[in-house]
Parts: structure tokens; C-alpha cells; sequence
């Protein structure tokens, strides 16, 4: 469970809120887990949001159950406006790029020359207030027998951004 599309679904914002700052205990299903003085290792050092290549944009009236929902992105903001004010940095994980883009589709090595997935990470940028350099491209496993160099390039870019980003959260404390 996380952030749903429907205003009434998902995760309440206000726990997502608690649990960025440290207040909300592993194992977490009431208040009674509520952890009033939170140290460094219950914060969340990093916000990463996982987005789907193919909901990632601006409106696309060939197919709208695909579109990131108002109602979801009223949540997102209200979230990201949190971590704002807190501190946290923030990164985004596109995913299924090799779904969202032919051209990535036939060949990995194209991430960075199709403009496809161009225009949709400045769109995602636009649309959702993530610097360019915070989305990260991503072609998931899903049915390979082995795994690709070019695959695990991708995703270990993005473990590095994650690391590289919650340990910059923790050096300026």
C-alpha cells in the first residue's frame, strides 16, 4: 500500500508525514507506535518515488487510465512540500522504460539517445517539480533468464543517486 489514485484510498498523508520525520515505530499499525523523540536512524534520509514510464507526463487522451490521477498528484505534492520543509532530498525511479519506449524496448543502450524517454522525464520534471538530474531511468527484470550489464547499469545508477542523496541529508544535519 502506498499513494493510490482516488483521494480516499491508500496511505493516510498525514502518517506518510509522521513516518518521514521519525515519528511513526517499525512494525507500525496505530498510535500507540507513535515514537515521540525520534533519532537520526528513524528518519527517512531519502523520498524515492517509484513511477511507471508509462503514467509518467503530461495528458495522453489515446489511453487516460494510464495518466497520474489529480487526486494522486494533490497527495504527491502535499508530500513532497513535507519532505521540502524537512529536508529530505528527493529522487524518482522511472520504471519500465523498455515498456514505455520501443526503441529502449529493442535495445537498452538507447536510454539516453531516445527522445521519447527524454520528453517524458522533462515532462515528469514539469509536471511533478523534480530537478532532471533526480529521475532515474530504469528497465526492470521481469522474464530474463540472465542479467544484463546494461540492465544492472541503469539500476545501480539509481542505488548510487539513493545513496549519494540520503548520505548528503545526513552530512548536512
Amino acid at each position: 500500500m502506498g499513494l493510490e489514485r482516488e483521494a480516499a484510498r491508500g496511505v493516510c498523508l498525514e502518517d506518510i508525514k509522521l513516518a518521514m520525520k521519525g515519528h511513526v515505530n517499525n512494525g507500525y499499525k496505530d498510535n500507540q507506535h507513535y515514537n515521540r523523540d525520534p533519532s537520526l536512524n528513524d528518519r527517512v534520509h531519502v523520498l524515492v518515488y517509484v513511477i511507471p514510464g508509462s503514467t509518467a507526463g503530461l495528458q495522453n487522451d489515446d489511453n487516460p487510465s494510464q495518466l497520474l490521477t489529480e487526486d494522486f498528484e494533490t497527495k504527491l505534492r502535499e508530500v513532497r512540500l513535507e519532505a521540502r520543509d524537512i529536508g529530505i532530498p528527493e529522487i524518482a525511479i522511472l520504471t519500465r522504460i523498455d515498456e514505455a519506449c520501443p526503441e529502449v524496448g529493442k535495445d537498452i543502450q538507447n536510454v539516453y539517445k531516445s527522445k521519447y524517454l527524454k520528453k517524458k522525464i522533462e515532462e515528469l520534471s514539469v509536471r511533478m517539480g523534480f530537478p532532471q538530474n533526480c529521475i532515474f531511468p530504469v528497465k526492470n527484470y521481469h522474464s530474463e533468464i540472465k542479467t544484463s550489464d546494461d540492465t544492472d547499469t541503469l539500476i545501480l545508477s539509481a542505488l548510487r543517486g539513493m545513496i549519494e542523496s540520503g548520505e548528503d541529508f545526513v552530512n548536512d544535519l
